[in-house]
């Protein structure tokens, strides 16, 4: 101990309390700014969270418990358990809607991660790369029902699709006729989203280290044992990410469907109904009294199969992390 230690023992007191103001609990010592953090916490998280709970958490539960009542719209409801989910698996028109939601999820998802991976082989080695991929993202700044009215322009009978068709000698085909109707929504969906995945596929190809490549040259590999061995498994966790947003977008499809396959102020026939299509029918468009009960039932199957899908793909695509 100093002499000034000793003529002024008062000293020390206020630092052995700052220290012990800082401690947080079982007596270890935090920094004041991490008290600080600690103090902005809730004033910071709480209005995010009161938006999250009135927008989004609030309007699903009520949903759910919708979905177990029958109800107009107005008048009091009445409660009917699982009848709505019973008569909804029931219904032929909905089954044949989920079908069609499986069929965009897997059959045009396949296709546009087909189409992607392609174009990402493509455009790693292409000069002028950029401005090829601004020009593949062009579809996703278009509102989706300026493109639908864009696929109507091409496909409808007599139009640029039909005259090149005829002008080849290929037999003429009904592109806008029931049998081919949702195949063309299919195909119209994978030419829209193509673009936005392979953005993110290869902002995460951008990264991997060339030396790779150049190792693959000497070794006289070509494009596709590239692509097999050096680009996918590096960009994997991306192709994760990218699957997981395909199926929740492709489960929520509307506003193409609807305004390419739909006439004015009229549902598109129910052949190429999805289950976002059958919801806003069951709710909007019945023809007589809006049953607000079977099309809440509807949502929650849909959130379910996001559910399950987002698990799944979660474990199927799960691996250790690659280091390079």
């Amino acid at each position: 101990m100093t002499a000034t230690d000793t003529l002024r023992p008062g000293r020390a007191a206020p630092a052995a309390a700052r220290r012990r103001s800082t401690a947080g609990p079982g007596g270890i010592r935090h920094s004041p700014l991490t008290a600080r953090r600690r103090k902005l916490f809730w004033p910071l998280v709480l209005p995010a969270a009161a938006v999250y709970v009135v927008f989004f958490a609030g309007p699903s539960l009520f949903t759910l418990w919708l979905s177990l009542n029958k109800w107009a719209g107005a008048g009091p409801m009445t409660f009917t358990g699982l009848d709505n989910y019973r008569r909804l698996f029931q219904d032929p028109t909905f089954r044949h809607s989920f079908t069609n939601t499986l069929w965009i999820i897997f059959g045009a998802g396949g296709l546009t991660f087909l189409v992607s991976f392609g174009l990402t082989m493509v455009l790693r080695d292409m000069k002028g790369r950029k401005a090829a991929r601004s020009i593949l993202f062009f579809p996703n700044i278009v509102p989706s029902v300026v493109i639908a009215i864009l696929w109507g322009f091409l496909f409808q009978q007599g139009g640029p699709v039909d005259s090149v068709t005829k002008a080849t000698g290929l037999p003429a085909v009904n592109w806008l006729g029931q049998e081919n109707l949702f195949k063309v929504i299919m195909i119209g969906l994978v030419w829209t989203s193509t673009g936005f995945y392979t953005t993110i596929l290869m902002a995460a190809v951008d990264q991997i280290p060339p030396e790779l490549y150049e190792d693959c040259d000497l070794a006289g590999a070509n494009a596709l044992q590239k692509f097999r061995h050096v680009t996918l498994p590096l960009m994997w966790d991306v192709v994760g990410v990218c699957a997981v947003l395909w199926t929740i977008s492709a489960v929520k499809v509307f506003e193409f469907i609807y305004a390419f396959a739909g006439a004015a102020g009229q549902m598109p026939d129910t052949g190429v109904w999805n289950t976002a299509l059958y919801t806003y029918g069951e709710a909007f468009a019945s023809g007589g009294v809006p049953r607000y009960g079977s099309a809440a039932a509807s949502a929650v199957v849909m959130l379910a199969l996001v559910g399950v899908l987002v698990v799944l793909i979660r474990r199927l695509m799960r691996r250790d992390s690659v280091q390079y």
